[in-house]
């Protein structure tokens, strides 16, 4: 991982992974430490997880054994915990859509200071950083890194696929085009995904 990577947030980062691993809890890093964790880049500095939410209360319980302090924020698709004044968040429904045994499946095993733990793939992270863009929230200067510097790994089709709902996504991708970051579908034999 990149040096400018907050010190204290990596080991609260290592806690959550190791107690999560030590409980039996299936997870998967996620947010800006698995763009890190591909080699990437992000302009966010969070500590995600994503888990089912079935397994929500026992993780709480696992960590706040371990001294974590725990809360249920009002939003209902995640939960979030405090290492001293350091927030992780876990989430079981990221952009509206439930965290499945297939989402923890679509993971790669990378070492990330020196633990190893299943990390969302690039493709996924990517479609969670388009879908989360809205009317009320849609600052493309959060996808641009990721897109540029993870590029390689990132299934474009399957992203324009799964985001073909969003009018956002699309326009994301059509910058993404123009500045020569991706491919459009134009350059691919199959030019009507869907």
């Amino acid at each position: 991982m990149p040096h400018h990577v907050d010190a204290g947030l990596a080991t609260t980062l290592k806690r959550v992974a190791s107690t999560l691993k030590t409980a039996d809890i299936p997870f998967a890093l996620g947010g800006s430490f698995a763009v890190y964790a591909h080699g990437g880049h992000s302009s966010d500095h969070d500590v995600d997880f994503l888990l089912r939410e079935q397994d929500k209360e026992q993780a709480l319980k696992a960590l706040a054994a371990v001294g974590f302090r725990t809360e249920q924020p009002p939003e209902d698709w995640l939960v979030k915990v405090y290492d001293e004044d350091r927030m992780v968040d876990l989430i079981h429904r990221p952009v509206e859509t439930p965290v499945t045994d297939e989402t923890l499946a679509d993971t790669e095993v990378i070492s990330v200071e020196a633990i190893s733990m299943p990390v969302i793939s690039a493709t996924q992270l990517m479609i969670h950083k388009l879908l989360s863009y809205s009317q009320h929230y849609c600052d493309f200067a959060t996808g641009f890194p990721v897109a540029r510097s993870l590029r390689e790994q990132i299934d474009w089709q399957r992203v324009r696929r799964e985001t073909a709902g969003s009018p956002y996504a699309e326009a994301f991708l059509i910058l993404l085009d123009r500045l020569d970051v991706v491919p459009s579908d134009r350059d691919e034999p199959d030019g009507e995904g869907g």
